[in-house]
């Protein structure tokens, strides 16, 4: 019986190497005194990570959270329908810290809308306290030309609302109560800033003395966004009735939440009224007698606040005037059509050929509509001035045959009552 001589040993004897899962059978046979060494469980498998925590395992100690992805924020770039992603939670854990309480952080996303509805403004809940900025501005009541002039100055330390923490703040302006596009006005927009300086002057016109007592004015600051719904920041309100005729004042408001404007939503029954009576707008009418040429000159000038007519939110205004008795086709005219607008600038002039006497038993009827392309017109409000109309109309008429070769201006509110009778809309 033969016995294989065992290997002789390596040169490096004197190390100790240890034995591997691979070499287990040969290494049992390099000594045949070496005592056999019971089997051990095998050793674990290498742990498998990924690529971010590889990287991050050094510098960003604590829970790795996950990378949010470009879809995330434009959802509608998905192939497939999904749910929105999670609130980061590190994001709540700041608003918690911020609020100074555990628990009471808002999660991201939480939005009001605007009352106005017209791709206006969402609203971030934040704390009660989270101071929003400034606004400066200046108001003027003319009176004699019925005009309130509001100059929005600048805004300071507005809160950031774009993620390189700054803003595209613009201001829009709104009387209360019956808030519309008629009387929306609204600044340019300012790029990249928590200061703007706008220094631009809007002007509503025919603003009466009785507005001036029951009308409010809103001043919002927002903030554009292009990617989505522009975002309210803060407003501020002026009682009209606090400013005197005549005095340029200057505010300094601190703009605040929207929230707390829920009594101006609901005016009373006596305000109410006044809304239903002022919904179809007011025109500005110039009337003159020639006594050299011996006729009568009404004048167009503008229309303020009309009624929206068509589905875009406004109307396409023209206005028809009539000196009644019919004097034929000398007897009507019609003004140009302003498209898109509610507040249309007309400054036409017409001229009918009357004596003074005859002019005193006529009556003038004036009429806005709205023109629609292969449809019948359709009726917004009018007027009628003339010897059988009353209040204002009626001082109207008579400052015209008192005051004669002097143009009279008069703003008058359109009713339902001032529709031309017999006459259909051409």
């Amino acid at each position: 019986m033969s016995v294989s001589k065992p290997p002789p040993p390596p040169s490096t004897s004197h190390l100790a190497i240890p034995p591997s899962s691979t070499s287990a059978p040969s290494s049992s046979a390099t000594s045949p005194s070496a005592t056999p060494h019971p089997a051990g469980p095998p050793p674990p498998s290498p742990v498998k990570i990924s690529m971010q925590e590889h990287f991050a395992i050094n510098v960003c100690p604590g829970p790795i959270l996950p990378i949010p992805q470009i879809s995330d924020f434009f959802p509608r770039f998905h192939d497939y329908p999904c749910t929105p992603p999670p609130p980061r939670e590190k994001k709540i854990l700041k608003e918690e810290t911020f609020n100074g309480e555990t628990g009471v952080g808002y999660k991201d996303g939480e939005r009001r809308l605007d009352n106005d509805g017209d791709r206006e403004e969402a609203v971030d809940s934040d704390d009660e306290d989270t101071y929003l900025g400034t606004l400066e501005f200046t108001l003027l009541f003319d009176q004699e030309n019925n005009c309130l002039h509001c100059t929005i100055n600048k805004a300071k330390g507005l809160k950031a609302m774009d993620s390189n923490g700054l803003a595209d703040p613009y201001v829009k302006l709104h009387l209360l109560p019956g808030a519309s596009k008629a009387n929306k006005l609204r600044t340019k927009t300012l790029k990249n800033t928590l200061n703007p300086v706008w220094n631009e002057t809007l002007m509503y016109h025919g603003i009466t003395a009785a507005d001036m007592t029951t009308k409010t004015l809103r001043l919002c600051v927002c903030d554009m966004d292009r990617l989505g719904r522009n975002e309210f920041i803060g407003e501020v309100r002026v009682a009209l009735k606090k400013l005197k005729e005549g005095e340029n004042k200057r505010y300094n408001m601190g703009l605040e939440r929207i929230a707390q404007n829920k009594d101006a939503n609901n005016p009373t029954v006596e305000q109410g009224a006044v809304v239903a009576e002022e919904e179809r707008g007011r025109i500005l009418v110039s009337l003159c007698y020639n006594t050299e040429k011996g006729c009568l000159l009404v004048g167009i000038i503008r229309c303020a606040h009309l009624a929206a007519m068509d589905s875009n939110g406004y109307s396409d205004p023209f206005v028809k005037i009539m000196l009644q008795p019919d004097m034929g086709k000398k007897s009507k005219y019609k003004t140009t059509v302003k498209k898109k607008t509610l507040n249309p600038e007309f400054n036409e002039e017409f001229s009918y050929e009357v004596t003074l006497d005859q002019l005193a038993k006529k009556t003038l009827e004036i009429s806005v509509w709205d023109y629609d392309l292969g449809m019948s017109n359709d009726f917004i409000g009018g007027v009628e001035l003339g010897i059988n109309a009353s209040g204002q109309r009626l001082r109207h008429w008579f400052d015209c045959l008192k005051n004669k070769g002097k143009k009279v201006e008069y703003w008058h509110t359109l009713t339902q009552q001032g529709a031309p009778s017999g006459d259909k809309p051409d």
